[in-house]
């Protein structure tokens, strides 16, 4: 009985531990159709300068917003960063939070991307809460793609943000939201423990998953 016990148990924690695999595997193949769903926007487009200056990206499928009075967002994502060669890294994981006050109230999802453009920007992601518009500047992402206004577009924000709860992609104001590595979910996802810091600027992973390595191949 109670090697049937301890079989019983073995076998529910290994269910659980593909489960959750499961689950970071999605959140990986969503990431890489928000982006997809961005980019090929036509009346919203992000400008081209943009997407080939960015230094980093974050892509959050879907980042939940209440508000009774108070109010929170959360949601999980995934970042990659670029290299000077012009390589995009692995996936790391991270979490993104915020609060909010004053007379609201209603919930809504949304799709959350971030473009960071400055190395200060991408390498702010490994402090500890690190904040959106505190010592990194974040700005309600351009839209358009023209040659005139690739032409005439300054970028001179680190951090762009765009967000999809209805309808078309929009440039969005996240200051004040938190960003931070989701290290659970790394582990997880890589098969052992790994820094995102090891990730997003060494470029070395235990493993790269085909999930992975599909996101990465979208990105510009």
């Amino acid at each position: 009985m109670r090697a049937m016990a301890w079989a019983a148990l073995g076998l529910l924690i290994g269910t659980t531990a593909v489960h959750a695999d499961a689950e970071r595997i999605e959140r990986v193949d969503r990431a890489r159709e928000v982006f997809h769903d961005l980019i090929q926007s036509t009346d919203h487009a992000v400008p081209e300068s943009l997407l080939v200056r960015a230094k980093g990206i974050a892509i959050f499928p879907r980042v939940l917003k209440a508000a009774i009075g108070f109010g929170g967002r959360y949601g999980k994502g995934v970042v990659s960063c670029r290299d000077s060669s012009g390589h995009w890294s692995p996936p790391a994981f991270f979490t993104l939070t915020g609060g909010s006050w004053g007379l609201q109230i209603g919930a809504e999802s949304a799709e959350v991307v971030l473009f960071f453009m400055t190395d200060r920007g991408t390498r702010s992601l490994l402090e500890s809460k690190f904040t959106l518009g505190g010592k990194v500047g974040v700005a309600a992402g351009p839209v358009g793609r023209t040659a005139e206004m690739d032409t005439d577009l300054k970028l001179d924000a680190e951090i762009y943000s765009y967000a999809r709860s209805k309808g078309l992609f929009a440039g969005i104001s996240l200051e004040g939201a938190r960003l931070a590595p989701d290290e659970k979910s790394i582990a997880s996802f890589y098969g052992e423990p790994v820094s995102a810091r090891a990730l997003l600027f060494d470029h070395k992973a235990p493993r790269v998953p085909p999930s992975a390595r599909k996101l990465i191949e979208s990105l510009p």
